[in-house]
């Protein structure tokens, strides 16, 4: 797994001090504080906590000692840039941020150069984490070392101040090209790992196999329930047509694993209904609407394999997770996303910002909880700033709900057009399109719709079926050949890229 550069210079605990400052403050109000999950890891000890794809192991104390050692190597309320890979390098950086009183800015390894300088140049973080072999401001002094990643001291001018409830910015699927976080606090993350831990009915025998990238938000939320139940994490970076995937999940025995859509397209061709995995007790969906019959189809697969399959809802602004389809329910509830989380609530309202109150009518969604997170960061600036939602996300989603409560999502608010008078989803043009086995994303602007599709024979096939198998005029849109269509690490379909 690696071992830590031992030349470190412990400091005082700056977490401890302000945990026992506002502990001691709460309990003058007569306020109750609960510890953050990620400080008392030390309570799991010799457990495992992480597996390497190469077998390596990392016990819980061992992750909590090598994070300690990273926190005293960095500078209270600093910004650190962690660039992340599925590894226990990435774990510790975070855990470390977590720990001790960083604030935490998470991102893909691979990312951009070009993306990078600017983000670098937005928010200059006094920290960066990443891989030893990077050659990203290799002239600066390295602090800390730990396995295959070194902690870089950069030399920017802190010209800005660190709300003191800021603990983690993470990229929105729709903002992966600009410099846009979303603002989480140790409340959002604490909240939300325990209704996901609650509702999953997570256990610390339980494993679960990477199978997203950890800077993203159900990625990382697999991650944050799985260390607060003293359970394992397999680490990798295989897909899943690799077949180093399958073997590390069989040999290490994983129990679940989660994945937004195009994951359970790949597992339908793959076949898994005749896959052997007997220690996988549940699998897990969210990052974007499933389609019902394929939702249907893994329903039955688990349901005939003894498994579970639930389908959950959530946006980077709650932290994660918003609902969950109760696996009892996915016969009877097919492409529902289901009900709130436990301590969270949904409403849908009017275009008059009214509540609506009567089943199956199409509202925007509205969701409270102690999740929702504090806003949006565009430079480093806006570290500063405080709770802007106090607790209220407007999705954006359009859905309806059923007598039952149950929610179902139509479509985001501007994924709607109008067609000469009509309106139309875009989401669900698409659905209709990939029923036909056409990979396309819709997108344009009233009374021109674009559909975009990577295949030139497929031209007068998807005329022809819109033509005659909906009521958009001929005239209200047109047919665009790309080379590929945009996505996001975890396979959302980047709009703002089409042109």
């Amino acid at each position: 797994m690696g071992t830590a550069h031992k030349s470190v210079v412990y400091k005082t605990n700056a977490a401890d001090l302000t945990l026992f400052s506002k502990s001691f403050a709460a309990l003058q109000k007569g306020m109750v504080i609960k510890m953050f999950f990620y400080r008392r890891l030390e309570q799991y000890g010799g457990r495992t906590a992480l597996v390497s794809s190469d077998g390596a192991k990392l016990t819980y104390g061992e992750l909590a000692a090598s994070a300690d050692e990273f926190s005293a190597a960095v500078s209270p309320r600093s910004l650190v840039f962690l660039l992340c890979r599925n590894c226990a390098e990435t774990v510790v950086g975070y855990t470390a941020c977590m720990r001790g009183e960083a604030a935490a800015a998470m991102l893909g390894a691979g990312i951009d150069g070009g993306l990078l300088d600017e983000l670098l140049d937005s928010y200059r973080p006094s920290y960066i984490w990443l891989p030893a072999e990077s050659r990203i401001l290799a002239d600066r002094e390295c602090v800390y070392r730990y396995g295959d990643y070194k902690l870089i001291k950069t030399d920017y001018e802190k010209d800005y101040t660190i709300n003191p409830d800021l603990k983690l910015l993470l990229t929105t699927s729709g903002s992966t090209g600009s410099p846009k976080f979303v603002r989480q606090t140790e409340r959002n993350i604490q909240s939300n790992t325990e209704s996901i831990v609650k509702y999953l009915e997570i256990r610390e025998d339980d494993a679960a196999i990477t199978t997203m990238p950890m800077n993203y938000t159900y990625g990382l939320s697999i991650l944050n329930t799985h260390l607060f139940c003293g359970a394992r994490m397999i680490l990798c970076d295989y897909t899943l047509m690799d077949k180093q995937f399958w073997s590390l999940m069989k040999a290490q025995g994983a129990t679940t694993f989660g994945g937004v859509p195009y994951i359970y397209e790949m597992l339908k061709k793959l076949h898994f209904e005749r896959m052997d995995i007997p220690t996988l007790r549940y699998l897990t969906q969210a990052g974007g609407k499933l389609p019902p019959e394929l939702a249907d189809e893994f329903s039955e697969i688990c349901r005939q394999k003894g498994m579970k399959f639930i389908i959950m809802y959530g946006q980077t602004e709650a932290t994660a997770r918003m609902s969950y389809r109760p696996w009892e329910s996915a016969f009877s509830k097919s492409a529902s996303i289901g009900i709130a989380i436990p301590g969270g609530t949904l409403e849908l309202i009017d275009t008059e910002g009214n509540p609506i109150t009567g089943p199956d009518t199409v509202g925007e969604m509205i969701y409270r909880g102690d999740n929702v997170t504090m806003g949006y960061a565009e430079s480093r600036h806006d570290l500063i700033k405080g709770d802007e939602n106090r607790g209220v996300l407007v999705t954006g989603d359009m859905a309806k709900r059923d007598a039952d409560g149950y929610y179902y999502v139509v479509g985001r608010k501007k994924r709607f057009l109008k067609l000469f008078g009509n309106r139309v989803n875009l989401d669900e043009v698409e659905q209709l399109l990939r029923k036909q086995n056409i990979d396309c994303a819709c997108g344009g602007r009233d009374d021109n719709m674009v559909i975009y599709i990577t295949d030139e024979a497929f031209r007068t096939s998807v005329a022809d079926y819109i033509d005659h198998h909906t009521a958009i005029s001929h005239g209200g849109y047109k047919i665009k050949i790309i080379d590929k269509i945009p996505r996001s690490d975890s396979g959302k379909i980047l709009y703002s890229e089409l042109k």
